[in-house]
């Protein structure tokens, strides 16, 4: 069997960070305490949030991030045989968007496949292209999480003063943001990817997150007339109770799927929240763990400068460590992610195959330097 890992990563961020202070001026205020639970600070957004007019699509912002990566490993879009998304936030319900990817690449043929999916989908995307590579039957293949959530953000806000909003309203303008990340999957002479466990456990209780309308739920005559024909449910209370569980759960499976023990893991990529917030999340749950304990100090996220990206949260994050010097080559890598939607899980481990860009390698020795 073929060895596979990551050759590189690509990312693209949609305009001008949105600041808290920005939120603030668009939709009103949220406590402090409330501030510090979301701990997002900054987010992208693809809409004008002026107008809710949009700037760029999700299939545009996923080929920026896809041709980024392609260019740290130096290949031509021409060569890429396998291309493989994962969205919630999809242009069209069809055709996919990961075929308007392919044709924004000029590829007129390639192999394609889509996981509509939030963050776990990534890891899944990635899970199922390392395995057609590593039967031999591709050698380049792109994975890509991409997701546009602003445009469901712009009927809480447009045409409204900010002291109209309602406080509850207000918590997903502050909590997401847009983006999209990929990856370089290559053969590779070194040691493949190690293990890796997905799992829904969501199969006894409600989804902790629901995107509801312009599908075929219920007849488009009555969505029409809903107050949103589409809605974005967030249900923060079970998130806070359910996660560290899934997460648990999650850490647990990937570790004994790839033989490993937390101690020998180096970076561990958890995009879900602050690590320091998430070890009180698990300590108050009880699951504040060994594993858990062994690895608090390797966890690596960019939530508080990108917000909640969904599909795009575990390749944004990777790319932040690579380029940020956080990871080198040979290091152990786990990408953990969990989706609230049904309560799914996604990870991986596998030994990080590239090293830091030579650009990007003098700045980081020249911050290190001083």
């Amino acid at each position: 069997m073929t060895h596979v890992g990551i050759t590189s990563t690509g990312a693209y961020l949609p305009g001008d960070p949105l600041t808290n202070a920005d939120l603030e001026q668009l939709v009103g205020p949220l406590p402090e305490d409330i501030l510090e639970g979301i701990q997002v600070k900054e987010r992208y957004w693809m809409i004008d949030p002026k107008t809710g007019d949009h700037r760029i699509s999700n299939s545009e912002m996923a080929t920026k991030a896809a041709q980024a990566a392609l260019e740290a490993a130096e290949l031509e879009p021409s060569q890429i045989e396998l291309i493989v998304t994962s969205t919630a936030s999809p242009d069209y319900h069809l055709p996919p968007m990961v075929t308007l990817v392919q044709e924004a690449l000029g590829l007129q043929r390639c192999a394609t496949t889509e996981i509509r999916s939030g963050c776990a989908g990534f890891v899944e995307a990635l899970d199922i292209a390392r395995m057609y590579v590593e039967r031999g039957d591709y050698s380049n293949a792109l994975v890509i999480g991409s997701e546009a959530i602003s445009p469901l953000l712009v009927p809480i806000f447009r045409g409204k003063e900010p002291d109209q909003i309602r406080m509850r309203d207000r918590m997903n303008p502050y909590n997401f943001g847009d983006g999209a990340g990929a990856v370089v999957l290559q053969p590779t002479e070194g040691d493949g990817i190690l293990g890796s466990a997905m799992a829904s456990v969501g199969g006894d209780r409600p989804a902790g997150m629901q995107v509801i309308g312009g599908s075929t739920h219920a007849p488009l005559h009555e969505q029409q007339a809903a107050k949103l024909l589409v809605e974005l449910k967030v249900d923060v209370v079970a998130s806070g109770e359910v996660t560290p569980h899934v997460l648990t759960e999650a850490l647990t499976a990937v570790l004994e799927r790839s033989g490993l023990r937390a101690e020998d893991i180096d970076l561990c990529v958890i995009p879900e929240g602050n690590a320091g917030y998430m070890v009180v999340e698990l300590e108050e749950a009880g699951l504040l763990t060994p594993e858990w304990i062994a690895l608090k100090d390797k966890i690596y996220e960019n939530l508080t400068w990108v917000g909640a990206t969904g599909s795009a949260a575990v390749p944004l994050a990777l790319h932040d460590a690579w380029k940020n010097g956080r990871v080198k080559a040979g290091d152990k890598v786990m990408v953990l992610a969990i989706e609230t939607s049904k309560w799914k899980y996604a990870g991986m481990v596998f030994p990080w195959q590239s090293s830091v860009p030579a650009p990007q390698a003098e700045a980081v020795a020249a911050e290190a330097g001083g």
